[in-house]
């Protein structure tokens, strides 16, 4: 049994809770928030942009701490989960890892890629000091959800197990309207904007898919300095004959709150999927499709799914990394790393209109 402390209970840290109850050998024994009336149980303030509203919860037989140093003091812990605010991601998951936890942190794994590096790099080498010595791994996982959700988790199996062909080319897209949910997220300092804090889905899901490209060619709308509002991408991969692409960002009006969607093409397949929130109500306009080479339109059943149930298989994924001592490739720091670094060779191309080497 993997046991989890949650750091931060708000919006995420909540879903995380729910999603750990559906997982299984995984269980909350511990959470971590300053705000005494979440301490005793009272979340039904917590609301976010997707999901069930907060409720009273029984904390009974979960301990409660209101600074971090005391969780990461307990003993019992495996696995740290942590659902703060972006700026606080760096300093907290080193701490958590030097305390000899494994350590899920929300995405994105930092804003600076300079903080990024360094809290990958003291992963690697804890994780080398362990391994000289003998030692389980220690793993530092950052969670992006994106390869969780039903239609992404489809459609990258289908790729990797290479029934249909080899990739030929795909075109994503995330596009919002002006966030207004969340302070931080409106925060551009703290979030990175929407050229990060929603773009970096896709970016993360492009480099684990197709790998990371040999550079990026964009256009689009500076927000300010390295942060961008909204654009457009081509990756560049040298080596082979891959056409990617994908559109991001804040500029849809608030009609269509959020959508995104994808086409990948395949030798033998085309998968089409697009959901969109139009008037306030969900609305698939393309369910996840399969097109084959012999002229077939199938839609692809995934069974009843709930937004939470992604958080789950993320959740279960982690668990299962820690029981089996498995590298969690989909959850890497590494991956969450070069995603952000994506992102900024992104807007580096939108200011100079340049294509901008990645390495």
């Amino acid at each position: 049994m993997v046991k989890i402390g949650i750091v931060g209970i708000g919006f995420m840290g909540m879903i995380h809770y729910y999603g750990i109850q559906r997982a299984t050998g995984a269980e909350v024994v511990a959470i971590c928030t300053r705000d005494s009336k979440k301490l005793a149980g009272d979340w039904t303030g917590i609301q976010g942009n997707f999901g069930p509203r907060g409720g009273m919860e029984d904390l009974s037989n979960v301990r409660k701490y209101s600074e971090i140093d005391e969780l990461l003091a307990d003993e019992e812990v495996d696995l740290v989960d942590i659902c703060l605010p972006t700026h606080l991601h760096k300093t907290v998951s080193m701490a958590s890892l030097e305390a000899g936890k494994h350590t899920l942190v929300e995405k994105p794994i930092s804003i600076s890629i300079d903080d990024a590096n360094e809290l990958v790099g003291l992963a690697e080498k804890i994780g080398a000091e362990r391994k000289a010595a003998h030692q389980s791994p220690c793993f530092l996982m950052v969670a992006h959800v994106l390869p969780f959700f039903a239609e992404y988790a489809y459609a990258k199996r289908i790729v990797e197990e290479g029934k249909y062909g080899k990739l030929l080319g795909a075109h994503f897209k995330r596009i919002i309207s002006k966030p207004s949910w969340s302070r931080d997220v409106a925060d551009i300092e703290k979030s990175g904007g929407p050229g990060i804090d929603l773009h970096i889905h896709d970016t993360h899901f492009i480099q684990l898919l197709c790998g990371v490209p040999d550079a990026v060619f964009s256009q689009g709308k500076l927000a300010s300095g390295n942060y961008v509002d909204y654009l457009t991408t081509q990756y560049i991969y040298n080596d082979r004959e891959l056409s990617v692409s994908c559109s991001s960002g804040a500029v849809s009006q608030r009609g269509r709150a959020f959508s995104h969607g994808f086409e990948i093409y395949l030798e033998k397949a085309t998968l089409l999927y697009d959901f969109s929130t139009l008037a306030g109500e969900a609305s698939t306009a393309v369910p996840l499709m399969l097109l084959n080479d012999e002229g077939e339109v199938e839609e692809v059943d995934l069974g009843d799914v709930d937004p939470i149930d992604a958080f789950t298989a993320e959740l279960q994924y982690a668990v299962d990394a820690i029981d089996w001592e498995n590298e969690p490739a989909a959850l890497s720091g590494v991956g969450a790393r070069d995603a952000l670094l994506l992102c900024y060779k992104e807007a580096e191309s939108v200011r100079t209109g340049k294509i901008v080497p990645i390495r």
